[in-house]
């Protein structure tokens, strides 16, 4: 699944593709594969307190919310993960929501 990307960057667009190369239903949680300016391993799954992304390979997690959220969502993985990286994934889990449940 292939899908774009965009940030503006002190007043210049940025435009790059990202494709989800693997989703992987595990019944407590999902696994993702993005390929784009970086490769991420995405573990999305649901907790008392809601959604979650853990990304094992950096070592990092954060909450999310509706995957569709693209906004919010965005805000929480560039925080741990910087611009790029951060909207890449949620644009990946937007493209996704309606295959997965969390």
């Amino acid at each position: 699944m292939n899908f774009t990307c965009s940030w503006n960057n002190d007043g210049t667009e940025e435009v790059w593709n990202g494709r989800i190369i693997s989703l992987f239903h595990h019944g407590s949680h999902d696994e993702i594969h993005i390929e784009s300016r970086s490769s991420l391993r995405v573990i999305i799954g649901r907790s008392t307190t809601g959604g979650f992304a853990c990304l094992p390979d950096y070592r990092i997690a954060c909450p999310l919310a509706h995957l569709r959220d693209c906004f919010w969502n965005t805000e929480q993985l560039v925080s741990v993960l910087g611009d790029v990286d951060g909207i890449t994934v949620a644009r990946a889990l937007y493209c996704i929501a309606d295959e997965v449940s969390i």
